[in-house]
């Protein structure tokens, strides 16, 4: 009988500690945070200041500079058009281009 109780209080420990949550705490990359953010392209034909100044490289006088563009010469066709506005280079418009759409 007595084997029998040590049993029963081995099965009776294994299943509540079975039993007991263990709490897990996902794992996020560095800079996971930051992709996600840049999720959403921005529209060069809808966006204001305040949006286009968080493309890398753009800053409140580029921002300007694309708008009054937009307004002088119509819609975006392609993204590839940044390069006529005045502030905008090959490598600049290469650190943002996979943030911007044109709708």
């Amino acid at each position: 009988m007595k084997g029998f109780q040590i049993v029963f209080a081995v099965i009776m420990l294994a299943v509540t500690s079975l039993s007991q949550a263990v709490e897990v705490t996902p794992v996020t990359p560095p800079g996971a945070q930051a992709q996600s953010a840049k999720a959403a392209p921005i529209n060069l034909n809808t966006a204001d200041a305040a949006q286009l100044e968080q493309l890398k490289g753009v800053g409140p006088k580029t921002a300007e500079s694309i708008i009054q563009w937009r307004d002088a010469n119509g819609p975006f066709t392609s993204v590839d058009q940044l390069l006529a506005v005045k502030g905008i280079g090959e490598k600049t418009l290469a650190g943002m281009q996979d943030q911007l759409t044109v709708q």
